[in-house]
């Protein structure tokens, strides 16, 4: 990682002098160097005469080091970059060249982050964590069916141990603190789904994030706001890492179905009457629940009505 932001991340002010010294360059450099950061990261730095620089607002930055002891304490491989298109697709990239499952992809940037139904993410520098799983799935599509239910859980879970107690999950991939996204999950499947196939679970987790985007169309919140406080992104990734790796025991040991009651009574949604839309039609039901293969059941008219696949919209009725 950039060793000028490792010594500037806390928000303190340090002079040019002492920059150069602890990095062995002159001010000169350090001011270019400093020029140069704002612009690939867009952090925002503060100058002033006699008290040097500091970050405008403090960042949390991920340590590889940390993160791979604790990763391989799981036999997960890791992987940490300073900026990625997306860490799914580093992860296809990786899987290609031949890495080898389970591993690790985070980064501390996106330039094209996406979400379900290709969205886009939002991923400012250093202040979220994006984070890519790639698994392997013994017995293939037989194990795909509500993985992506099974995650949210994990996250929640995580979420939960960090102090936010509030936390809740929406079908299909959405986790939430009252009606604000906190946390979304995309998962891609790989390989030879009638026998061993690979899986990227991608979960993005709004972290430090403070200020919004024109490109979030929907509310949200971090664990920041809801604490109060700047969060160790590390402490994030290594809670997320530990409740991941129980989840998916379960799952891929037993399915969804071990997981299903959990999850709708973590469902805010449940019992309630909600439009889900697709391609441009449009019903209206009430929420039953899930059922073993991780579909929404909708009560429709008296009958229920199962519904999944990755082009559906759920939306709470007006």
């Amino acid at each position: 990682m950039n060793p000028l932001l490792s010594l500037l991340q806390d928000g303190k002010f340090r002079s040019g002098k002492n920059l150069g010294e602890s990095l062995g360059v002159t001010r000169a450099s350090i001011w270019k160097q400093l020029i140069k950061l704002e612009a690939e990261t867009g952090l925002q730095l503060e100058r002033i005469r006699g008290r040097g620089y500091r970050l405008s607002d403090p960042i949390s930055l991920l340590a590889l080091p940390l993160l791979s002891e604790h990763f391989a304490g799981v036999g997960w491989g890791s992987y940490l970059f300073e900026s990625l298109a997306s860490t799914n697709d580093k992860a296809r990239d990786l899987i290609q060249a031949g890495c080898q499952p389970p591993f690790i992809v985070t980064s501390e940037q996106q330039i094209s982050g996406r979400g379900r139904r290709g969205r886009s993410w939002v991923s400012p520098y250093g202040e979220n964590l994006y984070f890519s799983l790639v698994w392997s799935l013994d017995e293939g599509a037989r194990q795909l069916p509500g993985l992506t239910l099974s995650v949210g859980l994990a996250v929640l879970e995580a979420l939960r141990e960090l102090g936010i107690s509030n936390v809740g999950l929406k079908w299909p991939n959405d986790v939430l603190v009252g009606e604000k996204k906190i946390a979304g999950i995309l998962t891609e499947a790989f390989g030879d789904l009638a026998d061993k196939c690979t899986v990227i679970i991608g979960i993005g987790v709004n972290v430090n994030m403070m200020r919004g985007s024109d490109e979030l169309a929907q509310p949200w919140t971090s664990v920041r706001l809801e604490l109060g406080r700047l969060v160790d992104r590390n402490q994030v990734a290594i809670s997320l890492a530990s409740s991941l790796n129980s989840y998916l025991a379960v799952h891929c040991h037993y399915g969804f179905g071990a997981l299903r009651h959990e999850w709708e009574s973590k469902n805010l949604w449940q019992g309630k009457d909600a439009t889900i839309s697709s391609s441009g039609r449009h019903v209206i039901g009430r929420i039953l629940g899930v059922d073993d293969a991780g579909a929404l059941r909708l009560l429709v008219d008296g009958g229920e009505r199962r519904y999944s696949g990755g082009e559906l919209s759920l939306r709470l009725a007006k």
